[in-house]
């Protein structure tokens, strides 16, 4: 299996332009370079207040083409310089760009410790420094930053020439650490919208009631759904009037069809969405205990 430990990507970069030819069309070249360097910066200035990066092209080599780019930081004289520069906007740009070029059709393991996070897919395994892990989640957020990734997929993409893209450590390497094939360059040229660290979702459901309140207010019943207890407030102005009027009369074991908003949120790491909090928003029918075909126990 192949390491490959971004720790090494401090404060340079070789760009890997894959094709037949060992040249490379200058727009192309122009485009991509700026788009990056505006990445580089913009990641920057969310981690290093009170530092400027400049962003320089030092060599260019073969292998189709190939450009090295090195990042060098200058304090400002504010207040913010007392903080700890962290030489890492090339680590998150590259860390960045892999994770969302992943094939999606091989199966991806992530693996969080104390100082590092170890990406592992086919026969590839990154380490990403916990401080770069840690860092992306908040510069991935700027839509400047997703932007100026974005443009330089764009620019690649528009050249028929480049057939992958990548990045490595030395100019000379035979082979990229990391290379992405021109399939999945339409990944990454259009801006990526972030999911929402908290959504909602709406469904039909059938809730069977273990605790009811017999009051309009906002304390919360108890309900089983789809056999586990959730507790959520009954919000239905209609079912109110209706129980005040005596039409309903509500007792446990009886169900509710009913609209069910369900509040999710996302677990950083993982991606995985978990459920939150719940709210009945609408009472569509009551059914009697009596009427349902069910096994008391």
């Amino acid at each position: 299996m192949k390491i490959i430990d971004l720790r090494e990507y401090e404060e340079e970069v070789v760009l890997h332009f894959g094709g037949e030819r060992t040249k490379i069309n200058a727009y192309t070249l122009a485009s991509s370079l700026v788009s990056l360097a505006d990445a580089i910066k913009e990641a920057n200035s969310i981690i290093n207040p009170g530092y400027e990066v400049e962003v320089l092209v030092e060599a260019f080599g073969k292998g189709s083409f190939r450009a090295k780019v090195k990042t060098t930081y200058n304090g400002l004289k504010n207040l913010f310089n007392a903080n700890r520069l962290e030489a890492i906007a090339i680590g998150i740009i590259t860390s960045f760009i892999y994770q969302h070029t992943l094939a999606p059709d091989t199966d991806v393991k992530v693996i969080v410790n104390d100082n590092q996070v170890i990406i592992e897919q086919g026969d590839k395994k990154i380490i990403v420094p916990k401080t770069v892990y840690e860092a992306q989640k908040e510069v991935e957020k700027s839509e400047k930053f997703r932007k100026s990734v974005s443009k330089t997929f764009q620019a690649v993409e528009k050249d028929s020439n480049v057939t992958n893209f990548g990045f490595t450590k030395n100019i000379d390497d035979k082979e990229p650490d990391i290379i992405i094939p021109r399939d999945r360059f339409a990944l990454l040229s259009e801006p990526i919208e972030l999911d929402e660290p908290l959504r909602e979702i709406q469904e039909v459901a059938e809730l069977q009631i273990k605790r009811a309140i017999l009051e309009k207010s906002k304390r919360k019943w108890e309900f089983i759904w789809r056999g586990i207890k959730i507790s959520a407030p009954v919000l239905d102005e209609n079912f109110y009037k209706d129980f005040f009027a005596h039409k309903i009369t509500v007792a446990p074991g009886d169900s509710f069809k009913a609209l069910l908003k369900v509040y999710q949120n996302k677990d950083e790491d993982t991606g995985i969405y978990t459920n939150s909090k719940y709210e009945v928003i609408e009472i569509h029918n009551h059914i009697p205990r009596y009427n349902q075909s069910q096994i008391d126990i």
